[in-house]
C-alpha cells in the first residue's frame, strides 16, 4: 500500500532532481531514498525516473503520477488546517538569509515563528543574494530573505523592506558636521558589500558618473566586519542605517551628511517555492511580511494581514 511518506519522497526527488539531494532535505540516507522510489515503481508498476550523471528526470509516467501525489498531499495539509488549526502545521523549512536581514530583524521573526507555529523547524543558511537566488532555483532552499525578486516561473515573491545606504563613521571621524561631497569621500576607503552584489555595483556606478576613479572600494562579505572596520576608523562604511542602530544610539557612529548625490537602496523579499502539497514556505513568507510590517519596513504594499495573499 502507497504511504504518505513514499509520496512525499518522490515529490522531494522530483524537485530536486537527484537522489542525494532529496536524502539531504529529508535528513536520510540515499539507499533509504532508492528504497522507497524502488518500492514506489513495484507497486504501480512502472519507471518514475530516469538517471543518468546530471541526476534523475520524471519519466513520462513520473510525471503524470506527480499530480497525483502533490494533490493527495495537498489534501492531507488541508485535512490537517482544516480540523486542527495552523498551530498543527509541521515540517522542515531550509531558509536562506541575507546578511543584512540577520542583523536587522531575523531574531524577531524566529521569536514570532517559534510562537505562533511551534512545529515547524528552521534550517538557516546567511549568503548573498546572489547565491541564495540560485540555491532558491535549485531547490536547495525553500525561501530566501534576499534582494529581489527572483524571476522564476516557480517562485512567489513577497515584498518585505527597504534600506537605503548611508554613510556611516566613527564618532571621531575626521569629516563632518557640515555637508560632505563625493570627491571628499574618495580621500577615505569605502568600506561597504562584496563586489558581486547589487550595492557594490551600484556604488561603483555612482562614483563613475560623478568621474570620482579614484575612490578606494573596499568589499567585504561579512557585514560584522564591515561594523568592525568602521568602529576602528580604517574609513567610510556604506551601508543602512538598520543594521547599527544601536552603535549610533550609544555615539560611537555618525552618519554622515552629503550633497549632490543620491544613495541606492537595497530593497529585499521574501521569495519561496510555491509547493502544491505543503503551505510551510507560504506561511514563513507571510509571517516574515508581517514582522517587516510591525516595524514599519514593508515595501510596495500592506503587510501580510491587511494584503493576503495565494501560498497553494
Amino acid at each position: 500500500m502507497i504511504d504518505l511518506r513514499t509520496l512525499e519522497t518522490f515529490c522531494i526527488v522530483a524537485q530536486t532532481g537527484g537522489f542525494h539531494r532529496a536524502a539531504e532535505k529529508l535528513h536520510t540516507t540515499q539507499p533509504a531514498v532508492s528504497a522507497r522510489i524502488a518500492q514506489l515503481e513495484q507497486e504501480l508498476k512502472v519507471r518514475l525516473f530516469e538517471r543518468d550523471k546530471r541526476g534523475s528526470r520524471l519519466t513520462a509516467k513520473g510525471r503524470e503520477i506527480l499530480k497525483y501525489a502533490e494533490r493527495m498531499l495537498a489534501l492531507r495539509t488541508e485535512m490537517v488546517l482544516s480540523v486542527a488549526g495552523a498551530n498543527a502545521l509541521e515540517g522542515s523549512v531550509q531558509l536562506g538569509v541575507s546578511d543584512t536581514i540577520v542583523h536587522t530583524w531575523l531574531p524577531e521573526l524566529l521569536k514570532r515563528l517559534n510562537h505562533e507555529y511551534p512545529s515547524i523547524t528552521l534550517e538557516i543558511n546567511v549568503d548573498g543574494s546572489a547565491n541564495l537566488a540560485a540555491a532558491l532555483q535549485e531547490n536547495s532552499i525553500d525561501v530566501a530573505f534576499l534582494m529581489g525578486p527572483v524571476i522564476s516561473g516557480n517562485v512567489a515573491n513577497l515584498p518585505l523592506c527597504e534600506y537605503p545606504l548611508n554613510w556611516v563613521v566613527p564618532a571621531d571621524f575626521p569629516l563632518g558636521p557640515q555637508a560632505v561631497t563625493l570627491e571628499e569621500l574618495t580621500a577615505f576607503p569605502i568600506i561597504t558589500f562584496a563586489r558581486q552584489t547589487q550595492p557594490f555595483r551600484e556604488l561603483t556606478e555612482l562614483f563613475n558618473k560623478a568621474h570620482q576613479q579614484r575612490v578606494r572600494l573596499f568589499p567585504n562579505s561579512s557585514l560584522s566586519s564591515i561594523v568592525r572596520m568602521t568602529l576602528d576608523g580604517i574609513g567610510i562604511a556604506a551601508i543602512p542605517v538598520e543594521v547599527v542602530s544601536d552603535h549610533l544610539a550609544s555615539g560611537k557612529l555618525r552618519v554622515l551628511t552629503t550633497v549632490g548625490h543620491t544613495m541606492p537602496t537595497m530593497a529585499f523579499t521574501a521569495s519561496f517555492i510555491k509547493r502544491p502539497e505543503t503551505h510551510l514556505n507560504g506561511v514563513v513568507a507571510q509571517l516574515a511580511q508581517k514582522v517587516a510590517g510591525h516595524y514599519g519596513l514593508v515595501s510596495g504594499g500592506p503587510p501580510a494581514e491587511d494584503h493576503p495573499i495565494d501560498t497553494d
